[in-house]
């Protein structure tokens, strides 16, 4: 289990997503975006507008993807 935060994630704060894997923690950051925009949080609009744009474009955020990826790995375990 690893931990990255929705900063480390491109977001604004610093709240703590967990997961087994990059991808656990890519979707709690979507989960969280997701919940805290439309909860009135605009501090948190232009990175769901973001990661929106991300999986709508796949193949053009691969690099994103990537480095998030290799981020986790880099990460000690919890």
């Amino acid at each position: 289990m690893k931990t990255m935060t929705c900063r480390q994630l491109g977001g604004p704060c610093d709240l703590a997503h967990r997961g087994e894997t990059a991808d656990d923690v890519i979707t709690a950051q979507d989960r969280h975006l997701k919940d805290a925009v439309r909860g009135g949080d605009a501090d948190h609009q232009e990175a769901r507008d973001a990661m929106k744009g991300r999986w709508r474009h796949p193949k053009q955020s691969l690099g994103w993807y990537r480095d998030m990826k290799q981020a986790f790995a880099d990460l000690p375990e919890d």
